[in-house]
């Protein structure tokens, strides 16, 4: 079986419901620096989201979620599941909406005869409400995982605010992905360049946030916590040992990594995000550092067809052994994700 762990999903309601849209759009925070457009190209309407204001970040097209289109796609890949996220907007919903797209996704799962699966999104910072709906997206709609953004506002996830959210996702056992946002925290260098802004931007963000939860006391606290980093964090692959050194350089850097490590086996893993703009070698470097059984095969779904239909073959020409490219096509995400 071949898993797409990151397919990107939006409810149909969004475009065609003008009461939803101006929900989400009410929900866009604005006055700290993002903006949403809405656009209508005549066949069909877009969602822009802009980040800071006049920067391109992430556009939503509704077409590319229709059920059908997006199976006949799958086929043409060799996908036989597709675990669906939201394309960055749960860093903004509000509890009502989660609430809706919980239910719309939870259709969605049947509606696709479990060729898609889904993940629950609520806001980050968890009361009684927030608890008691991520319990029904796992005891009633049968949801697959917990989805959340990098950062909120300033704060990571290791900060302490976070806690109660992830207290229950472990204890309800759902994985918690963590999706990039559009920009890390810091990223007034990031914004002048197109490319320098939606790739790096990315992927310093993942990088910040692994590194945080990594050092803080996250997974002291949580052992049995799950999180699984889009971008394959960042490429955090290619900073490991820079950051678990051994030497300790007279003293200049900490070399008492074993929690570190710990963590990193235990508490982990990273999903891709498409095969081919990271390139065979990158992908092999990523198995090498991270191991075969923390690395995850995701297409990032409609962004690109290509990736989706060409991902696959990518991964099974990489230079490694053919049980590793098992555990990236499909061990790994059966088991974060509990399918099957």
């Amino acid at each position: 079986m071949i898993v797409d762990a990151n397919v990107y999903w939006l409810p149909e309601q969004l475009f065609s419901d003008s009461g939803v849209r101006n929900h989400f759009l009410r929900c866009v925070p604005e006055p700290y620096g993002t903006r949403a457009l809405v656009k209508d190209d005549g066949d069909d309407k877009a969602i822009v989201i802009e980040k800071p204001n006049g920067r391109h970040n992430f556009d939503y097209y509704g077409r590319d979620y229709d059920l059908d289109r997006q199976l006949a796609d799958m086929d043409e890949a060799g996908v036989d599941v597709a675990v669906l996220k939201l394309p960055g907007v749960q860093e903004w919903l509000d509890l009502d909406l989660c609430r809706q797209f919980n239910d719309w996704m939870a259709e969605r799962q049947e509606a696709s005869g479990g060729r898609q699966v889904a993940l629950a999104v609520v806001p980050p910072v968890a009361d009684d409400e927030v608890l008691a709906e991520l319990g029904r997206c796992h005891d009633e709609l049968g949801l697959h995982g917990l989805q959340v953004s990098a950062h909120y506002g300033e704060r990571y996830l290791d900060d302490p605010m976070f806690r109660p959210l992830l207290h229950a996702a472990a204890d309800l056992d759902m994985t918690v992905y963590v999706h990039q946002t559009a920009l890390p925290v810091d990223y007034g260098s990031l914004i002048d360049y197109n490319n320098v802004r939606r790739s790096m931007g990315r992927c310093f963000d993942q990088l910040t946030a692994v590194s945080r939860e990594l050092f803080s006391d996250l997974f002291e606290e949580l052992p049995e916590l799950r999180m699984v980093h889009s971008m394959l964090g960042g490429g955090f692959f290619a900073y490991r040992t820079m950051l678990l050194p051994t030497d300790s350089g007279n003293g200049r850097f900490v070399t008492d990594n074993d929690r570190q490590r710990q963590y990193l086996e235990r508490n982990l893993f990273f999903e891709m995000s498409h095969a081919q703009p990271w390139g065979e070698g990158c992908l092999e470097l990523a198995v090498h550092e991270l191991g075969a059984d923390h690395v995850i095969y995701g297409s990032s779904y409609p962004v690109k067809k290509s990736w989706l239909t060409g991902g696959v073959s990518t991964v099974l020409r990489l230079d490694v052994a053919d049980e590793a490219k098992e555990c990236m096509l499909h061990r790994n995400a059966e088991s974060l994700y509990r399918l099957g």
